[in-house]
């Protein structure tokens, strides 16, 4: 898959702009670094940039991901015209599980200045969407998302995306610090209606 020519859409909701869903670029270290410096994102995620450096570093490795077939990480920016990207609002991820291409895992993130504008559902719900699309072939059935169990708006974004809950998931120190959720959707399951 070509990394430069992937573009997820998400329309324009009556309260948000429109989202688009691309790779990460090496140009993305300063807003990855800015974004990283949020506590309440260091809380929930293991892996964050402390600086450009280390944002570059991190970039270098999702860029890795995508030519190994391991790892779709998307930046998830507002789109302010036809072919001009906005400003960073999140991240969400495919990540495959080789050789088992039945299940993968998703997760996303999103920056502190957008929460609450429905970035997240609507990154995720795309991505669910190209997963299932795009990786039907190689026998893509199951999605997987994992989450700290006292992150109740990542609750929330699956339910609201049909990822259902599965399981708790005891804590993996340091990793993962606390017990988590398993949720998960099932291709071809009927899902919730689009997340709006």
């Amino acid at each position: 898959m070509d990394h430069d020519t992937v573009r997820l859409e998400t329309p324009a909701t009556p309260s948000a702009p429109a989202l688009v869903l691309r790779p990460w670029r090496p140009e993305d270290a300063d807003d990855l670094a800015s974004a990283s410096r949020d506590e309440l994102l260091r809380r929930w995620v293991t892996s964050v940039a402390d600086d450009r450096e280390s944002a570059a570093r991190w970039l270098r490795e999702q860029r890795h991901g995508w030519e190994t077939g391991t790892r779709y990480a998307f930046a998830v920016v507002e789109r302010l015209g036809e072919a001009a990207d906005g400003p960073l609002v999140g991240h969400t991820v495919l990540k495959r599980r080789l050789p088992d291409t039945s299940v993968a895992e998703v997760g996303y993130w999103t920056a502190a200045h957008a929460r609450g504008r429905g970035v997240a559902p609507r990154a995720l719900d795309t991505l669910t969407e190209w997963a299932f699309t795009v990786f039907a072939g190689d026998g893509l059935t199951r999605l997987e998302l994992v989450h700290q169990a006292d992150n109740t708006a990542s609750c929330r974004v699956a339910e609201k995306c049909g990822y259902t809950f599965g399981s708790l998931l005891p804590a993996a120190p340091p990793a993962f610090p606390r017990d988590g959720h398993v949720h998960a959707c099932v291709r071809g399951a009927e899902r919730r209606a689009r997340v709006g």
